[in-house]
């Protein structure tokens, strides 16, 4: 438990400074408009701020769970052969000494001996697991983002790192492959310290010494994903740029919702989807601007007009309340 308790604040140090770059990104952003992707294809426009801030916010929980967490992991365990104190005599005099090694290890007091019920170290794994997938979802994003396809973002440049053995004009994503493979490593001990809650009576015979393999590796495998993200996340190389560009390379069609919703009240709202639907299949076709071939729709142009058409178009004007999120994330900070 003590070795846990200076972990633990190993990692709230890591973490609170990983939560510091991810806000600066999300404030610095909150208004980069770039593709909003599901299943990997151009869903809705987003802000790179509103993608940051989502990483954000998981990150704001796993503090919350840290402060949580520690009440009730870190308690003082003490209680003889089978957890009964019954060497030292009295209940009273039992009971006075076990809250006085409390104190002077600075650890509560637990109502009663805890060491056949390990809830508390698996948490303290499961935490950390936790906390690893969040970080895996970032360097994944982060890992995607950085394809020479989409190339809206790169790890921070340093002579040498990330480059390739026989081709010279590689940058690979260290850090989050790093992440990745830590986050996986987790989930493994994760299911390691549930074994180890699983013991017979007063001491087990074994399952519990899984905890030995368990609990040093997940700290291990949680510092190191911290440690890269805070360097990855630290000197992110945002090209909002290319995010623009990308955010246009289908030439409006990410936003045909938009133009869909502003017809809807003109034509109904199958009528609206079944005129949109077809104009996105003659602007893919054709390869031209989606808005161009809405223009010569009448059952569209006609309600709607040019300049609401050119409107609903940009990408811009439809972002809801991404930047409104962004701003409750980062409020009082």
């Amino acid at each position: 438990v003590l070795q846990i308790r200076d972990g633990l604040r190993l990692v709230e140090a890591d973490l609170g400074a990983l939560i510091a770059h991810l806000a600066g990104l999300a404030r610095r952003h909150r208004d980069t408009a770039m593709a909003g992707r599901t299943h990997l294809q151009h869903a809705l426009p987003v802000t790179f701020g509103y993608k940051a801030a989502v990483w954000l916010s998981a990150c704001d929980r796993h503090q919350e769970r840290l402060a949580l967490l520690r009440p009730r992991v870190l308690r003082v365990q003490f209680g003889g052969a089978a957890g009964t104190l019954a060497s030292l005599g009295s209940a009273a005099g039992a009971l006075a000494v076990r809250a006085e090694l409390a104190r002077e290890l600075g650890l509560g007091e637990p109502a009663i001996t805890w060491h056949a019920a390990r809830d508390t170290i698996a948490e303290t794994v499961q935490f950390l697991a936790l906390l690893g997938g969040s970080l895996g979802k970032i360097a994944f994003d982060v890992m995607l983002m950085s394809a020479t396809e989409f190339g809206e973002a790169a790890e921070p440049f340093i002579a040498g790192r990330g480059s390739s053995s026989t081709m010279p004009q590689k940058r690979n994503p260290i850090s989050c492959e790093l992440i990745l493979a830590a986050a996986r490593a987790l989930r493994e001990q994760a299911s390691l310290a549930l074994d180890a809650m699983v013991g017979d009576f007063e001491r087990a015979t074994g399952p519990w010494h899984v905890e030995w393999i368990a609990l040093p590796e997940a700290f291990g495998y949680a510092a190191g994903a911290l440690h890269q993200a805070e360097f990855m996340l630290g000197g992110l190389i945002v090209d909002a740029g290319r995010m623009a560009s990308n955010l246009a390379m289908t030439h409006g069609l990410i936003v045909a919702e938009a133009v869909m919703m502003g017809l809807a009240p003109h034509t109904g709202r199958n009528e609206a989807h079944d005129l949109v639907y077809d104009a996105c299949r003659v602007a893919i076709e054709s390869d031209r601007p989606l808005v161009e071939v809405l223009l010569e729709t009448p059952a569209v142009a006609g309600p709607l007009g040019e300049a609401a058409l050119r409107a609903l178009t940009d990408p811009a004007n439809y972002l809801g309340a991404a930047q409104a999120m962004v701003d409750r994330v980062l409020a009082g900070r």
